[in-house]
């Protein structure tokens, strides 16, 4: 399908709604006006449908390779693409860590055969492998990732001295996970003599403490400020770190931003009683302050983006006892429609969800030609029906561990269509998967 004529579509782009025709050919937008007369291979009315700029997830975990009983790059893009998000950037703590420029290779192999959404991979930092890190080439991958708190395998990086170095020492994008280990230790030593092997997901954010976050962010912060590195602190879920972000600079030109993620916005330990380990998160989902403080500082741009930090595990692994059950859930297809429930709520405006979810990630990563609904620009476009109804059920989740913490849950609106790079991927609960999505490039 190489032309796509969208009709009569509310656009909400750039801080303005409107309604306007887009016509796409090759890939790409082409005409955006009041009345586009022209032929197309598929024309689309979109009277009565919201038109967005696709989302940006920067922050996923679909697990390929080693991990694929819980996640495939395959299953999550669908989901992704169901759920509006076109395209991700991946983690490297998957089995082995992408930890070497030829296991990043790898999973663009896998992506380029599999991936439904657009995509790009972080390559992963250790302790030792500065020398691969340094290999990483800015143009067409995303950013460097550092776990400064636990992660799988080898990922831990509580080195100083490579801290110093990785901060130092590369041009890139470096991309956090926050928290303080020996804390967490600490805290984690106490609960089990205090409770032996009878702790309860209601206990996560008092071992996974919200000074714990704070001591680690607040050391990235330092190390950015010392080296004037391009730091991106991910998953804020504390009122404290909200305090380390500033909003008096405009994007493009800020050195240190910050991601807020769709359950720290959503969940707060008050529902520990009901969801138990389905939301258990690392870091933790912590007290309503901490929620209301993060969406705060999302109104007021001192976090930047708004992500989902997507991290399968099957429904056998989370039914374990909180210590043995593993941190993460399913997010992405549900994430913009959560973030649009909060819209239909008062708490943001849908002009708002669209800069945090698809313009501020293309300019926090310097994402070329996409996140806007632009002439010229790549096609990643999503429509959107704020007056039908989802229900959440183990018969629509698209992941592929086959649950949700939004199970039961009816959010008011629902995605229509997604178009990825100029091809209809999804169409009202149908995909065509005749055509991968790209390979995202920076500039």
């Amino acid at each position: 399908m190489s032309s796509i004529l969208i009709k009569s579509a509310t656009l909400v782009n750039e801080g303005k709604s409107f309604e306007a025709d887009v016509f796409i050919r090759n890939g790409l937008i082409e005409q955006i006006g009041k009345s586009i007369d022209k032929k197309a291979d598929k024309e689309i009315n979109a009277e009565g449908l919201h038109l967005l700029p696709g989302c940006i997830d920067d922050q996923v975990h679909f697990r390929e390779p080693g991990l694929t009983h819980k996640a495939e790059i395959f299953t999550e893009s669908r989901a992704a693409v169901a759920g509006g998000i076109t395209s991700f950037m991946e983690m490297p703590n998957t089995v082995p860590n992408t930890v070497t420029q030829e296991l990043l290779a790898d999973k663009y192999a896998i992506a380029s055969a599999r991936s439904l959404a657009n995509y790009s991979f972080f390559m992963g930092a250790t302790n030792d492998n500065m020398e691969e890190v340094l290999k990483t080439d800015p143009r067409n991958v995303c950013g460097i990732k550092i776990f400064m708190g636990s992660s799988t395998g080898n990922m831990l990086v509580d080195n100083e001295k490579t801290l110093q170095t990785i901060f130092s020492s590369t041009p890139m994008l470096i991309a956090t996970h926050c928290e303080d280990e020996e804390t967490i230790r600490r805290n984690m030593e106490a609960f089990k003599a205090k409770y032996g092997d009878n702790i309860t997901a209601e206990m996560h954010p008092q071992i996974r403490t919200a000074e714990a976050c704070y001591k680690s962010s607040s050391i990235a912060v330092e190390l950015a400020k010392k080296h004037g590195s391009r730091l991106h602190i991910l998953h804020i879920s504390t009122a404290l770190e909200t305090d380390l972000f500033s909003n008096t600079l405009p994007l493009a030109e800020k050195r240190i931003t910050a991601e807020a993620c769709i359950h720290h916005l959503w969940f707060s330990d008050k529902d520990y009683a009901e969801k138990g380990n389905w939301i258990k998160w690392n870091p933790a989902v912590k007290s309503e302050q901490d929620r209301d403080a993060i969406l705060q500082a999302v109104l007021d741009d001192r976090i930047d983006v708004i992500a989902t930090d997507h991290a399968p595990h099957t429904i056998e692994e989370k039914k374990q006892s909180y210590l043995q059950a593993p941190s993460g859930g399913p997010l992405v297809q549900h994430a913009l429609t959560a973030m649009l429930e909060m819209t239909k709520q008062g708490k943001i405006s849908i002009e708002k969800v669209v800069e945090k979810m698809a313009h501020n990630p293309a300019i926090c990563f310097n994402i070329e030609k996409r996140g806007f609904i632009r002439e010229g620009y790549w096609a990643d476009l999503i429509l959107v029906d704020l007056n039908t109804s989802t229900t959440v059920s183990k018969e629509n989740i698209l992941s592929k561990c086959n649950w949700s913490p939004f199970e039961g849950y009816t959010f008011a609106s629902s995605i229509s269509y997604t178009i990825v790079s100029g091809h209809l991927a999804y169409e009202r609960g149908h995909f065509n998967e005749a055509k991968q999505g790209e390979r995202l490039l920076f500039n």
